[in-house]
């Protein structure tokens, strides 16, 4: 069967919320970022608000028909969400400053001068839907317009079996991965260069 996706509209926030906070809930820098897992239940949507609100701003956002996937773009460079710092302490909470590591982390990794490009900012698929091909459509949907218009794409994995998805799709490493100093695994700093004309390189 087909997966079916669409473009997001902003009745779609909290859903998009709830699914990045769900996907996101086991990764180890998630459970670094907040221990608790009742507390990062309760939080992570919040956070994960802030940059969604921006992308209905300014970037995309890609959701399967199903609402069980979504995928978060953000055109680079662009400021940071207005009032972020606000807006972060207020999301977080007491693990504010676990967050604003993060931030500093990828923000150090994220490649300044290779030119304009989107950010992945978030891709996730709901725990019972994962491994059916509901990413890899998400992806191919929106690396189909970046080809198209010669545009290149950034985004963190947030583990090997992620890297290996992206690695598929024409990412490769671009940074040494993301030095949090936590148990688990890093995060992986890739990017994907669009197909020269003529190059029929799978998306």
């Amino acid at each position: 069967m087909t997966t079916q996706v669409r473009t997001a509209s902003a009745t779609d926030a909290a859903t998009i919320a709830y699914v990045v906070a769900t996907a996101f809930h086991p990764l180890d820098v998630t459970r670094w970022l907040i221990p608790d897992p009742q507390e990062r239940a309760n939080r992570f949507p919040h956070y994960a608000r802030i940059l969604i609100d921006h992308a209905f701003e300014h970037g995309t956002i890609h959701i399967t028909t199903d609402l069980n996937a979504v995928a978060v773009w953000l055109p680079h460079p662009l400021p940071d969400p207005p009032s972020y710092a606000t807006k972060l302490a207020y999301a977080c909470g007491v693990w504010t400053p676990r967050f604003q590591l993060l931030d500093q982390a990828m923000h150090h990794a994220h490649p300044q001068d290779l030119g304009p490009h989107d950010y992945l900012a978030f891709l996730a698929v709901m725990p019972q839907y994962q491994g059916q091909g509901c990413g890899a459509a998400l992806l191919d949907h929106h690396h189909n317009y970046l080809d198209e218009h010669g545009r290149a794409a950034y985004l963190e994995a947030s583990n090997t079996h992620s890297r290996k998805l992206y690695t598929h799709h024409g990412y490769t490493d671009c940074a040494p991965p993301l030095d949090l100093h936590y148990q688990g695994e890093p995060m992986y700093p890739m990017w994907r260069q669009p197909p020269t004309p003529g190059n029929n390189r799978l998306a």
